[in-house]
């Protein structure tokens, strides 16, 4: 699909050009804070597979430039942003960036350190594997990716905080749910209005982070595999199918964002332009270090050799 067509199909990725996004995906975060709040008293904030980084810049826009800017700002109650990724991302202001992996609890320890020892208020995911387009199979990677993030969480998010990750809705999804609510009283799958309704994504909105009593973070893979088990008792087959009948969960699911405003799956007309031109924008930040780097290296130099 070329450039011109893309640009008129998609409304949330001319918007995220024209406001200086680095990715559409902004507006879901924007939309799940108009919703829910989140940013509401929040100092400190990690922001998992933060690359490309548009929550990222959600994230300086809400909470480090106003209180930044703000005249009567005192020392100290400055926000701290903690972006985290792989793969090295292109400076936003008041982020700091760890390159890093989430599964490891080392991670965890140098965010914690960036935070002169404190933990963080709220901890955000919008992390995806690369999609297959099997459902069943994307949604168990995307679960294990969420899962594998709750390492983190369980050593940097304090008690009564929150956290927002990207899921993939389908038949485990309860079993997910049943996993999230053993750390979170209330748990809420969102979709926002800039999520595109033909897409299985939704995000996981758990709010006032409780550990069981007692609860040791590595115990963590045993606490959740007993969720996935009917018995609870050494049983590790973490299929969701048990959950019917008198266990069956019903998951609070709730659209967020201006029911009336764009519509993510519906093509808009280009905006009229004095002279009948419409200039279409580069992205704002293209990636500075892709995986398929390489390969577009290679493929330059044999086509340059013919």
């Amino acid at each position: 699909m070329g450039k011109a067509s893309r640009d008129k199909r998609d409304i949330y990725y001319r918007k995220a050009k024209e406001e200086g996004w680095r990715a559409r995906s902004a507006f879901k975060l924007l939309q799940i804070d108009e919703e829910f709040n989140i940013f509401e008293g929040v100092k400190r904030v990690v922001d998992l597979c933060a690359a490309p980084g548009s929550w990222s810049q959600v994230l300086s826009r809400k909470l480090y430039l106003p209180a930044k800017l703000a005249p009567d700002k005192k020392d100290g109650i400055i926000p701290l942003i903690v972006a985290i990724d792989l793969q090295p991302m292109a400076p936003i202001e008041g982020v700091i960036q760890v390159q890093g992996d989430i599964t490891n609890a080392r991670t965890a320890e140098v965010v914690i350190r960036h935070f002169d020892g404190c933990k963080a208020d709220l901890v955000v995911c919008d992390g995806a594997p690369d999609v297959t387009g099997l459902h069943d199979m994307d949604e168990f990677v995307q679960s294990q990716l969420i899962l594998a993030g709750l390492t983190i969480v369980t050593h940097v998010l304090k008690e009564g905080g929150k956290f927002i990750a990207k899921i993939f809705r389908g038949k485990d999804t309860s079993l997910l749910y049943c996993q999230l609510k053993l750390f979170f009283p209330v748990v809420t799958f969102a979709k926002p209005k800039s999520s595109r309704n033909s897409s299985i994504e939704a995000f996981a909105v758990c709010e006032n982070y409780s550990p069981p009593e007692g609860f040791n973070p590595k115990d963590l893979h045993r606490l959740l595999e007993k969720v996935g088990s009917p018995s609870g008792v050494e049983d590790t087959d973490c299929c969701s199918g048990w959950l019917e009948g008198p266990n069956k969960v019903y998951i609070p699911f709730l659209a967020c964002g201006d029911l009336s405003g764009y519509d993510s799956d519906r093509s808009y007309p280009l905006p009229k332009v004095a002279g009948g031109t419409y200039q279409s924008l580069d992205p704002v930040q293209p990636p500075i270090a892709p995986p398929y780097k390489r390969a577009l290296e290679l493929k330059k130099a044999s086509s340059q050799g013919i």
